[in-house]
């Protein structure tokens, strides 16, 4: 059976739930997300708090509280990244940690595990790369072929490259929490683009800025 609440009850809904996530590709590797639905109605953003040593996105609901922090574990080799509830980054509110399948991988590929699976012997989600070129990705439930969300990078066209940004559909399935899923998308989307970047060039962590009036 799917878990349906991970970060909360309210970002359940009985019927499905189409995102649209907006980065501007210009500005940083890193967060710099507004998510909003079908209609134009901001329910997220991803921002950058400031610098440190270490990378670090908030997802904001769309008063500005902090819903989730994403904090990438420094000295690792899968690209692990930890998930905390709220504006915390205690252990003892980490809610689920992300890493990259293997260390090396044709497509992206990610698993998810809640933070009281210590032992990390069967993922709780599973994040798989479409192909190298689409950049899209379907989220599963463990490792069955259950699918609770998919995203499609949109085609880039005249207009968009113009623009400077990128841009996601989500659609995720009834009862599932779609703020965790939003997280999942963003999370892919960084590390897709890091294992996209390898040889190219450094590696940098520069301040995400929000994008605002997309959803205006």
């Amino acid at each position: 059976m799917v878990q349906s609440v991970i970060v909360d009850r309210r970002f359940c809904v009985p019927g499905p739930v189409d995102l649209v996530m907006v980065r501007d590709k210009i500005a940083s590797q890193y967060g710099n997300f507004v998510i909003g639905d079908v209609n134009g109605n901001m329910m997220f953003q991803v921002k950058k708090p400031g610098f440190g040593l270490h990378k670090k996105m908030i997802l904001l609901d769309s008063s500005g509280s902090p819903v989730l922090t994403m904090k990438e574990k420094s000295m690792t080799l899968h690209n692990r990244w930890q998930v905390f509830k709220g504006g915390s980054t205690e252990e003892c509110d980490m809610l689920y940690t992300v890493k990259r399948s293997s260390m090396i991988q044709r497509t992206t590929k990610l698993e998810v595990f809640f933070g009281q699976n210590n032992e990390e012997k069967t993922c709780d989600f599973r994040v798989k790369g479409t192909n190298w070129l689409e950049r899209s990705c379907v989220v599963y439930a463990g490792v069955s072929d259950v699918i609770v969300a998919q995203m499609q990078h949109k085609k880039h066209t005249r207009h968009t490259a113009l623009s400077g940004k990128d841009s996601f559909s989500v659609t995720v399935n009834p009862n599932v929490d779609y703020a965790f899923i939003a997280s999942l998308v963003v999370l892919f989307d960084v590390i897709d683009r890091q294992e996209s970047a390898k040889g190219i060039g450094t590696d940098n962590f520069e301040a995400a800025h929000v994008v605002h009036g997309l959803f205006q």
